[in-house]
């Protein structure tokens, strides 16, 4: 197994994306930030185990939205992540266990949080 711990949309510059999602106007930017966030967690999963077909499920992502309290639409801004998983992996290795919970905050500011666990193959 293999367990990350929450990456964000970290940017090439080395900046995060900060700002949080208010209205449902937001949630193509944020469908954007968890899409980046994957990909940050896809080179850890490269760094950790050498190649990304060693990946013989992904069994959970929790994802973290910084949210306004009354920001209903967390579930549609992380399937950014999951929609990039099941790309990449294709849907018997890439669909998993999921949840999406909104923050009143989140660390550096940052737009979304994104925890996996998954399954190496020897």
């Amino acid at each position: 197994m293999l367990y990350l711990s929450g990456q964000g949309p970290k940017l090439p510059d080395g900046t995060y994306r900060i700002w949080q999602l208010r209205t449902a106007d937001n949630i193509p930017d944020g469908y954007a930030d968890a899409r980046l966030a994957g990909l940050n967690l896809l080179a850890s999963i490269k760094a950790a185990v050498g190649e990304l077909s060693r990946i013989e499920a992904v069994i959970k992502v929790f994802g973290m939205v910084n949210a306004a309290p009354d920001f209903p639409h967390h579930p549609k801004v992380i399937d950014g992540v999951s929609d990039l998983l099941i790309e990449v992996f294709g849907p018997e290795v890439g669909r998993h266990a999921r949840s999406a919970v909104g923050m009143g905050s989140l660390p550096r500011g940052m737009s979304v949080e994104i925890e996996m666990i998954l399954k190496i193959r020897d």
